[in-house]
């Protein structure tokens, strides 16, 4: 087999099929649950809030370990950097970048026995937490680098040399990327086209494609590649950004972010020795997955640091405006706005923290917790900078660099509002992040009763299906209906317990109402997408709850002359008991099917008549 290979077709190749994407997809999904998690056990109607309560905390060696770099971290973006001067050159000036990696900030998770800080998980998340709350674009270099780039797969899955050879030039700042997206590969990765086919001798791979929206991929030194290596075959590969045939086409450019490292990188017969494969052929999807797992968890704690600044300049502001004769904080419409802020961030730390400390404790399966924590907080963090930026009004809206010229204080909420969006997209869109999580949830009934729902299935199998399931069901859904804590359990939370028991009670009903969708659909409960995501928001509100009761107990503890924690946690369960009951009301009373019926006519153009009077583009067709 010759090591020169033609370039890939300019034309475009045919899609996956829907069972060739749901193959692929279910061949990457992590089979077993090797440990416990919460928010499984909660969609099985089982509240195990011992796996939660008492609140996780980092042990006084990890604090003390973390302390001086966060200081220096700390100072280095107080002096050295000038957030509105990035957004408005596009570029992240190279001294900031230098001196991110002379106090090792590209190292943070990296063991220090290859030159890295050895932080733990929770530690790296306040860290980007912190350079958050300054610049969204240095956390997206720090982040793409460290959290899905080559660090976090090398560590998992890396062998004793590949980590010898990577982690030192890691660790003092090289910039790394994952490649993975491409025209027609988004969250349906078997449509990829990228491949690496073997030498004859078995030496090295020989790598072929395009990827999009590389982060960091136009200044990277290293990166993870995806490519097929077979039919079926995923492989995950260290790729160096200056062997011969690796290109950067193009840095791209976006709404917010404007100094974002982000393009398309080309491969052309690029030469990928085999030692390079990460953990084995075939498993770079899974690889990903799982890698995610933990990488999710920096976008909650970002947005709840995005948060926290937001509901800064509304407040300063809001106390100080005065409109008709007092603040406008007094103003019931701004109040509702600052008190429900306040509450959401609470809950929002609470969640980004649990899901951290678990993933540091190591004894629980965190897959959900982190996907759900992503889709959450990015969700509530964006109403609130949009609940600022309306506190503002047209100071909100107005560039700081306007803003300053003019002499008022330079508030970036503008900036804010553009670099936040992303977050609801970034690492699995919220939309994705559902049917993830709706999946995961159903896996034991799939377990129990998949059989019988699959048309491939010989009647035989269903029979015993059949058996396996009735006596699975006999069991379980009657214990749905009884509470052994009743209406005084929880009595330590004190004044939150309602809440607690409130939880209680709705996981064993959560439980329940997805049974019933999986009798009401059947098979076509996949289809059910807006069914399925009612579902999920009910459990992430219930993990937020949860959460947020075990965070407020733990700190009033540590301090009991505080008892803000208290309140602003029985705040946020009263409006997060409201959204659940919601949303447990519109499972089955809700108009998705006449909104679908009308969505499929506006794709035929049955309502192009809805565009008149528009001026037409000349792209337009």
């Amino acid at each position: 087999m010759t090591d020169v290979l033609p370039p890939p077709a300019t034309s475009r190749p045919p899609l996956a099929s829907e069972q060739e994407a749901r193959e692929v997809a279910e061949a990457a999904r992590e089979q077993e649950w090797q440990a416990p998690s919460f928010v499984r056990e909660l969609f099985e109607g089982s509240f195990r809030l011992d796996l939660v309560h008492p609140f996780p905390d980092m042990s006084p060696t990890d604090v003390e370990r973390a302390r001086p770099f966060m200081a220096r971290l700390e100072r280095f973006l107080a002096e050295q950097v000038d957030s509105d001067r990035i957004d408005r050159e596009g570029k992240i000036p190279p001294e900031v970048i230098q001196g991110l990696r002379d106090i090792g900030a590209f190292g943070i998770k990296i063991p220090e026995e290859y030159g890295g800080l050895g932080l733990s998980q929770t530690a790296y998340t306040h860290a980007i937490a912190m350079v958050t709350s300054i610049d969204g674009n240095l956390t997206a270099l720090l982040s793409a680098a460290q959290s899905i780039g080559v660090p976090q797969p090398l560590k998992i899955f890396g062998t004793p040399e590949q980590k010898q050879r990577y982690l030192p030039r890691l660790a003092t700042g090289a910039v790394s990327a994952f490649a993975l997206t491409e025209s027609n590969v988004g969250s349906d990765p078997a449509a990829m086209q990228t491949t690496a086919v073997r030498s004859e001798d078995g030496t090295h791979y020989v790598l072929n494609g395009e990827k999009l929206w590389c982060t960091n991929g136009t200044i990277a030194e290293l990166m993870v590649v995806m490519a097929r290596t077979g039919p079926k075959k995923i492989t995950a590969f260290i790729v160096e950004a200056d062997w011969p045939g690796v290109e950067v086409v193009r840095r791209l450019h976006f709404m917010g972010l404007k100094a974002l490292e982000n393009g398309i990188i080309r491969f052309t017969n690029v030469k990928v020795p085999a030692e390079n494969v990460l953990w084995g052929e075939g498993k770079g999807l899974k690889l990903a997955l799982i890698t995610l797992n933990t990488g999710r968890l920096t976008l909650p704690a970002s947005a709840v640091a995005g948060s926290k600044r937001a509901l800064e300049m509304a407040r300063r502001w809001a106390a100080e405006r005065v409109q008709w004769g007092q603040p406008i904080g007094k103003h019931d419409a701004i109040a509702q706005k600052l008190g429900r802020m306040a509450a959401d961030i609470f809950a929002m730390e609470a969640v980004a923290d649990l899901a951290s400390l678990l993933a540091d404790r190591g004894n629980a399966d965190i897959r959900l917790e982190a996907a759900m924590a992503k889709m959450w907080n990015t969700e509530v963090g964006w109403r609130i900078v949009d609940d600022a930026l309306q506190i503002k009004g047209g100071r909100g809206y107005e560039t700081a660099d306007s803003l300053r010229s003019r002499g008022e204080r330079p508030d970036p909420i503008e900036r804010m509002m553009r670099d936040y969006r992303i977050n609801l997209i970034f690492e699995g869109s919220s939309e994705i992040m559902r049917l993830f999580i709706a999946r995961e949830a159903v896996d034991t009934h799939l377990a129990v009763a998949g059989a019988l729902i699959d048309p491939k299935t010989p009647a035989g199998r269903k029979v015993a299906a059949l058996a396996r399931a009735g006596w699975f069901y006999a069991t379980w859904y009657p214990r749905l209906w009884v509470g052994l804590r009743g209406r005084l359990g929880y009595g330590e939370f004190g004044p939150l317990a309602p809440h607690v028991r409130f939880v209680d009670r709705s996981s064993r009903r959560l439980a329940r109402t997805l049974f019933h969708c999986m009798v009401r659909f059947g098979p076509k409960l996949e289809k059910r997408q807006a069914v399925l995501g009612r579902l999920v928001e009910i459990g992430a509100e219930l993990l937020a709850i949860t959460a947020a009761c075990s965070q407020a107990q733990a700190m009033v503890r540590q301090d009991p002359a505080n008892r803000g924690p208290l309140e602003l946690a029985d705040l946020f369960s009263r409006h997060a008991r409201r959204r659940v009951e919601e949303r447990f009301a519109s499972v089955f009373d809700n108009d998705d099917v006449a909104t679908y019926a009308v969505a499929q006519q506006v794709l035929r153009e049955e309502h192009a008549w809805l565009e008149q009077g528009m001026v037409r583009r000349p792209d337009d067709r």
